[in-house]
Formats: C-alpha cells, structure tokens, sequence
C-alpha cells in the first residue's frame, strides 16, 4: 500500500509540474508566430514578421480598470529594455466594459496621462468565440504549443521569446517590472 501511495505521489507531482515546466522551455510553436498580423491603433497593418530576434510582452489593457496604473509600469520596462523587447497593448473591452472609448480616446488617454509610447493596437476581443487572431494563437496550445489560458481580466501577459516561441502567461497581479516577468526576458 505504501508504494502505491508513493507513486501515486510521484505521478500527481509530475503532472502538476508539468504546465510550469512547458512554460519556462519555450516550447516550439506549430504555428508560426511571425505569420501574424493586425492593424494597430491608428489603422495600419503590422507585420510580426518584424518582430523576430525580439522579445515580445503582449499584454490585453483597459482605460478605466484598476490595473490601469500598470501602464506607467510598461512604458518604463519598454523604456528600459526596449532595444530587446517589444511590448504590444491590445486595448479591450471585453471585462465589464473597462475600455469603452474609441480608438482615438484610447490612445490619447494612453498618451496623456501615461506617456506610453510602446505598440498599441487594434480594439478588439481577446476571449471567447470573437476573440482575435493574435489571442487565437496566444490561447490555443495547437498553435502555440502548450497554452490555452485566456485572459481572466484586464493586463494579462504573455511574452514570447526571440525566436517566437510562447515563453509564459503572466496573470494581472503580476506587476511589469516584477522580478517575476523580468527574469524571463
């Protein structure tokens, strides 16, 4: 009885560290990261193909939620690190309506009252069935390789790495300048 328990213990142990271990190799992604493309949020495409050798820190933001604050934190770590990395805003209202604004109000009020300079895009969905393509692929393991977690609110994280793999998920607790998400670029 007692070495079923212990490999049972055993077995329990490597499935629940399994998930953190994927996350931390960067597995290889099945569908190319660089393929990518979306309009940013004064109307142009934007290529992601002109991403590579980069990190890139996606993140889902709102104007009017209490994570908020959050970017004066990402313009300063795209201040401080952004010949390595890139950060991309993907502005939405998909949590209680936290960012009902226009583009135009969306980025002035980034501008304005958090000097962001970083890449913002697109309003649009980044959960469920109208979800956008980006977060199709951020969210879908079969093309991304082992993720299939959604935002669960406003200023999720994820960062891929220079060779555009999927590297980690950073919930909204998790500040810009964390040691958490600063040790991963």
């Amino acid at each position: 009885m007692k070495k079923y328990f212990k490999l049972l213990s055993i077995a329990v142990m490597f499935i629940v560290a399994a998930p953190a271990k994927a996350q931390d190799a960067a597995v290889k992604a099945p569908v190319d990261f660089y393929s990518l493309s979306f309009k940013t949020i004064t109307g142009e495409k934007f290529d992601f193909k002109t991403l590579k050798g980069k990190n890139v820190l996606i993140v889902n933001t709102a104007s009017k939620c209490g994570y908020t604050p959050q970017f004066k934190d990402l313009e300063e770590l795209n201040q401080k690190y952004g010949n390595n990395l890139v950060i991309i805003g993907f502005p939405s209202n998909d949590f209680m309506n936290q960012d009902p604004g226009t583009n135009e109000e969306i980025k002035a009020f980034c501008e304005e009252n958090y000097g962001v300079t970083f890449l913002m895009m697109d309003k649009s969905s980044v959960k469920g069935k109208d979800k956008n393509e980006v977060y199709k692929w951020l969210t879908d393991k079969s093309k991304n390789g082992w993720n299939e977690t959604e935002p669960g609110w406003n200023f999720n994280k994820y960062l891929v790495d220079k060779k555009g793999n999927l590297k980690a998920h950073f919930g909204s607790k998790v500040k810009p300048l964390s040691e958490e998400l600063i040790s991963k670029l």
